[in-house]
This record gives C-alpha cells, structure tokens and sequence, in this order.
C-alpha cells in the first residue's frame, strides 16, 4: 500500500512539474513574440517617412502578433490535451495493472486456502481411522467424507488446469452427441446427493435430451453453478434445476434464492479472478475461476449463458445449447 502511494505522489508530482513547464514555456514564446514584434514596429516608425504606410504597417504587425499568439496558443493547447490524454491513459493502464495484480495475488491466497482445506480434512479423517478402534458405520462414514473431500480438491485442481490451458488457447472441445439429461443426472446424483436428500436441491430434468458437448469439460459447468449456489444461499437453501428443451434449443437453469448479483456486476462476474462487491461473497471461499470457466466452456459449446434475478432472491443462470 505504501509503494502504492509512493508511485502515486511520484505521478502527481511529475505530471505537475510538467504541466508547470509547459505553461511557463508557452508564456516566455507569447511575450517573446511580443518584444519581437514591438522592436519592428519601433523600426518601421524609425524608417517609414509616409504616415500612411506606416499606420499600415503597424497594424499588419500588430496582426501577425495575434496570429501568431494564436498559433503559438492553439498548437500549445493541442499538445498539452495530447499530453493529458496521454497521462490518462497511463493512469488507467497503472489502476487497471494494480487491479489484476490485486486480483491475482487474492487468487492464490484463496487456491492456498483451498487446496489445504479439503488436505487437512482428509488427513483427519485417515488419522481417526489409524488411531481410533470405531464402528464399522463410522468408519464408513469418515471414508466417504475422506473421499468427498478428494473430489473436491480434485474439481479444484480441474478448475485451475482448464483455466490454465484456455488461457495458452491449448484446450480443444471435442464436441460429441451425448444425452445430457443422464450427465446432469449422474453429476448431481454423484456429486450432492446429500444436498437432494435435504431438499435443499430440486430438479425437473427433462428425459432423453441431446446435444453436442464435451463429455470431459461439461461437468464443471454443473458443479461450478451448483457450488456457487450452494455457496451463496441463505437458509433454508432453495436451488432449484431445470433442463427443458423447446424448438430444437435446450435450456439449461439453475436458481438459488442467494443475496444475488448487481445489474452493475452482472457483466463482470464471468471474468478472471473476479470476486463481488457483496459482503457475502467477500468473505465467501473461492478462487474467482469457476464463472470464468462456465463462460468458456458455453461458448466452446457455441452455447449463451445469461445471468437474471431469481424473484423474490437470488439468482438464475441460463444456458441455452443446440439441440442435436
């Protein structure tokens, strides 16, 4: 912060120091043009014996003398909006630098977090098993969260490494046609059974739909949608999922009834590293990665995600694909 601050007085200081130097350069030009123009005119009174072609050639003079502050003003005003706009511009270029800097700099404050937590979580787990003489269904127990926690970290690590290879342009969606009504199924079922046990996730997925997806990348469009829904409701969570299908297009919905997003935001939360104004979202866990990575995998799908309020609260993201 205080590097920051340094390097803003140093842009201020500069920018007045030059602002500064400009003024006083085009000052000294107009009043030396003037002392010019005022020693010719003392040699025309000298020289000129007719005091009619001496009157005229004063006030041609006394023209050029205008004409040229004019032009000495003009093209001074000319370089220094140029020089301004330059300055904006590098104003913005810095803020927008610092901001991605910021940005990236949360991101891996927040993946350190998030790689150790689902790590500590499943070592806890093996040690209570080691240490501990328990019941077979206990121990059943604490296996399945060991490997809940696996998956976890394991969409965690997808995340980062589809986001990493869409950057270099290295990912290559190999569209197939695929019944999405069973994927969507077999991720929700596999993934938030105890979410859809609880009631707090409802489905109406239409049967036997199909398009052309990646089978290998789709699936982080439902966890990432689901996460956040999940993530950011209030309780009693309500997530409610929809796949209809209608004159050969199939629409993709998932609701929450979560502290939703500004119409302001509502362009922004698709980018990079992005993390939202909300209080909630804040203080939530995340890597800014996952609507960025729905984004992208949509549109390799030649698909559209739109984002709208959910009434009374919260939120609904839409996709809408090709039925194949």
């Amino acid at each position: 912060m205080k590097i920051k601050s340094k390097s803003k007085i140093i842009f201020i200081a500069l920018l007045c120091y030059i602002l500064l130097q400009f003024l006083w350069w085009e000052y000294l030009l107009v009043t030396q043009n003037g002392k010019i123009i005022n020693e010719k005119q003392k040699l025309i009174e000298l020289s000129s014996p007719n005091e009619i072609q001496l009157k005229k050639d004063i006030a041609d003079l006394h023209h050029k003398k205008r004409m040229q502050t004019f032009m000495i003003v003009g093209e001074g005003s000319v370089f220094l909006l140029l020089l301004l706009f330059g300055f904006y511009k590098i104003k913005l270029a810095q803020e927008k630098e610092s901001a991605i800097n910021n940005q990236q700099k949360n991101f891996f404050l927040s993946i350190t977090h998030e790689l150790k937590t689902p790590i500590a979580a499943t070592k806890l787990q093996l040690q209570t098993l080691l240490k501990q003489k328990l019941k077979m269904s206990t121990k059943q127990d604490l296996i399945n969260t060991a490997l809940k926690e696996t998956e976890r970290l394991n969409s965690l690590i997808d995340n980062v490494l589809i986001a990493s290879r869409m950057d270099a342009n290295e990912f290559d969606f190999k569209l197939e046609k695929q019944n999405i009504s069973q994927i969507i199924n077999h991720v929700l079922n596999r993934y938030y059974k105890k979410e859809i046990e609880s009631g707090e996730i409802t489905n109406n997925i239409e049967e036997n739909l199909f398009a052309s997806i990646d089978e290998f990348s789709f699936p982080s469009i439902i966890t990432n949608l689901v996460d956040n829904a999940i993530k950011y409701s209030l309780f009693p969570k309500i997530i409610f999922i929809e796949l209809t299908s209608e004159n050969k297009y199939i629409t993709f919905k998932i609701s929450d009834n979560g502290c939703g997003i500004s119409d302001k935001n509502k362009s922004d939360i698709f980018t990079k590293f992005y993390r939202g104004e909300n209080e909630n979202i804040r203080n939530s866990k995340g890597t800014g990665l996952g609507l960025y990575i729905v984004k992208q995998i949509v549109k390799g799908h030649n698909g559209e995600i739109m984002v709208k309020n959910n009434l009374p609260k919260g939120i609904t993201f839409e996709i809408n694909l090709n039925e194949a």
